[in-house]
């Protein structure tokens, strides 16, 4: 071939190579982190999930859901994948069937519109209204609504494939791959009855879309940034967990996606001179469940896993539907007999206080805490009232949601936030830094958001760290703690002179979970506790003026359901106060020893000091908060159900506030009226 005709042959197949590459993914608006925008404000309480398969809400994130809905919260549940995994229904003790895709993924739909019938009080088989919606970019889906009263749970199913024509995970590879269209698989017996396709970005707007459709008060997703994980390949198929994390990959996509589109929620909103949408986050953590002791006490648990039995199903129940009546391999005892666990503990992926209360020189509270993805502030309208001024916006988003606390000794806040610097998929940065917001002086306007950087090197061992915990010392210093890649823990310490921060150091001591404790005690030294595999782990100074190290681990104490709450004693010593793993009691581990007061529920128990004695603050088995004086112990029985990481306060009076959020994303403040703490009273 001549040579002009060689160069005319590259030339066009370079320009059909070009054709072929995809062009770059549309960019909507970014978050902007500046403050000062108008905060939506008092919508009606909705909770929305944002799942990978069916079974993720009953099995991560209950009991969070089922006392949501308790209270009269309607829920909206909205399902990215079909679900139908490799089509077989296996029927325990049957020979196993043969695949049938969109039979399966329609016998898992009905067994999810059984949990939900029972989860409203309704019989299992309560028919629901099915039909077919449109959504953004005329993309179509199944959407299956059941309601008794004001009660409502609302299930709309995407249905992606599972898996891509190449046999590799649908939508982990949507997340990567900015080339892929992913199909949908069709549910035997549904309403929709055409498949249909999504790419990135119409995956994103459609999750985008119904967020502001809904306009959810509380949006439940799963992990985004699962732990670090290294099982032998064998241990990883046995557990479906993907190479080299704690989780199923599709959990991991699904979380991804679902931050991605509450991040272009809120940046197309404000964009549109809309005031920031006012919701609040859970994530919560998958197969990490496994790794870690169990959190649930078997009242709690029982009634946890007894949500799924109508999930699973039976082979033999008459449900109406030809293609199944559940997952049957779920059904029954199954979910506690398993030897992964997953149902047997609710871990939050950022957990720890929602609130950070302070009490101002006229005694009233100022709340900080994260609503709308950005950092806020309520001032309480007068001393004791309980009832709150509207949000002031102190903006830092995208940031997770739970801030970190401390205050200078003059009088200065410091607010802490684990920060999502960069969410993408197709290969875009993916990227999370701790900030800081400071006030410029006591009581004073804060100065600009300033990033303080992340204890890992690289930008994938950077996404696992954990929320931000912070103390003030006596000699001025404040110590910041952040959960590492590692699941060590890292600091950084901010200079009483200068308010210079040291560079990050790994403090070493062994793996525990998020949310520490930090407290100083009597004699001026830092001390920090976290939840390990096996006992309360410690790190501590030797002197006020020298570094935080690793000390001995709490080996003679009961193994912790998570971080203890911490408080210092007179003698110097500090008190701890936790849930043993899978047990209702408390805990103590304190110099004087005695017996443990009689404190019974689930979940992280909060301590603090009052001129009585110790204030302990827990839930009670049903999800209510539950505070403990010297006096006796005040349930709070009325009121917005309250979120996770309620936040407790002794006010100058030594009396008692708790400030939490409920599922209207409003703060509330509850003041047991009592001083024997007998009777429980109403929250503003």
């Amino acid at each position: 071939m001549p040579r002009r005709a060689l160069l005319l042959a590259a030339t066009a197949a370079a320009a059909t190579a070009g054709c072929s590459v995809p062009a770059p993914r549309r960019r909507g608006p970014v978050a902007d982190p500046a403050p000062g925008l108008a905060i939506a404000s008092g919508r009606r309480a909705l909770v929305m999930q944002l799942l990978a398969h069916p079974d993720d809400d009953l099995y991560f994130m209950n009991p969070d859901t089922r006392e949501a809905l308790d209270a009269g919260t309607p829920v909206v549940c909205v399902y990215l994948t079909a679900g139908e995994a490799d089509g077989v229904n296996k029927i325990p003790g049957a020979p196993r069937p043969a695949p049938d895709r969109a039979a399966y993924s329609s016998a898992r739909h009905q067994g999810l519109r059984q949990a939900y019938a029972e989860l409203l009080g309704l019989d299992r088989f309560t028919p629901w209204q099915r039909s077919v919606v449109t959504l953004a970019g005329g993309h179509r889906a199944e959407l299956d609504v059941l309601a008794d009263g004001a009660r409502r749970v609302e299930l709309v199913f995407l249905n992606t494939a599972m898996h891509t024509a190449r046999g590799r995970l649908g939508l982990p590879s949507l997340w990567q791959d900015r080339r892929l269209v992913l199909r949908t698989v069709v549910a035997d017996g549904s309403p929709l009855e055409r498949a249909g396709s999504y790419t990135y970005d119409g995956l994103v707007d459609v999750l985008a879309g119904l967020l502001e459709q809904y306009r959810p008060t509380v949006v439940h997703t799963l992990d985004p940034d699962p732990d670090l994980q290294f099982s032998s390949e064998y241990e990883r198929r046995r557990d479906s967990e993907q190479r080299g994390y704690s989780d199923h990959a599709d959990h991991t996509a699904a979380g991804s996606f679902a931050w991605a589109a509450l991040i272009r929620w809120v940046a197309r909103t404000t964009a549109a001179g809309e005031p920031v949408p006012g919701f609040a986050v859970a994530s919560f953590r998958g197969y990490y469940n496994r790794h870690w002791p169990k959190n649930l006490p078997p009242e709690v648990l029982e009634r946890k896993a007894a949500h799924l039995v109508p999930y699973g199903g039976a082979a033999d129940w008459e449900c109406g539907n030809p293609s199944g009546c559940g997952d049957y391999n779920v059904g029954g005892d199954r979910p506690l007999t398993n030897r992964k666990g997953w149902v047997r503990s609710t871990h939050h992926r950022y957990p720890g206080p929602r609130a950070h209360v302070a009490a101002g020189a006229d005694g009233r509270l100022t709340v900080y805490g994260v609503l709308g993805l950005r950092a806020v502030r309520w001032r309480e309208s007068a001393p004791g009232s309980g009832l709150f001024e509207a949000a002031d916006d102190l903006g830092g988003g995208p940031l997770a949601p739970v801030l970190g606390a401390a205050a200078t000794a003059d009088g200065r806040h410091l607010l802490f936030g684990l920060r999502f610097a960069a969410l993408g998929g197709h290969g875009s940065d993916n990227e999370r830094e701790i900030v800081l917001l400071e006030q410029g002086g006591p009581g004073g306007p804060f100065r600009a958001w300033r990033g303080l950087g992340n204890p890992a090197a690289s930008a994938d061992h950077g996404r696992r760290i954990g929320v931000p915990v912070a103390v003030a010392a006596p000699d001025g210093r404040v110590h910041l703690f952040v959960r590492n890649a590692e699941k060590g823990l890292s600091t950084r310490v901010r200079d009483a002179g200068s308010g210079r921060w040291s560079a990050w150091r790994d403090l070493g001591g062994g793996e525990v979970q998020d949310a520490p404790t930090a407290v100083v005690d009597t004699a001026g030294r830092v001390h920090v506790y976290a939840a390990g595999h096996h006992s309360v782990h410690h790190w501590t100074q030797d002197a006020p003026d020298t570094e935080v190290t690793a000390r001995a681990q709490l080996t003679d104490a009961p193994t912790p359901a998570h971080a203890p709450g911490a408080l210092p004693a007179p003698d110097g010593s500090v008190e701890l106060y936790y849930r043993p793993a899978a047990r209702p009691g408390l805990a103590v581990v304190r110099s004087a020893g005695g017996a443990a007061p009689r404190f019974g529920g689930y979940g992280p128990v909060t301590a603090a000091a009052a001129p009585g004695g110790p204030v302990l603050l827990g839930r009670t088995p049903e999800g209510r908060i539950r505070l403990r004086t010297a006096g006796g112990s005040a349930v709070r029985s009325r009121g917005p159900v309250a979120l996770d990481g309620a936040a407790l306060h002794v006010g100058a009076d030594g009396r008692p506030v708790v400030v939490g959020f409920g599922t209207d994303a409003a703060p509330w403040a509850w003041r047991p009226r009592t001083e024997d703490g007998t009777a429980s009273t109403p929250a503003p």
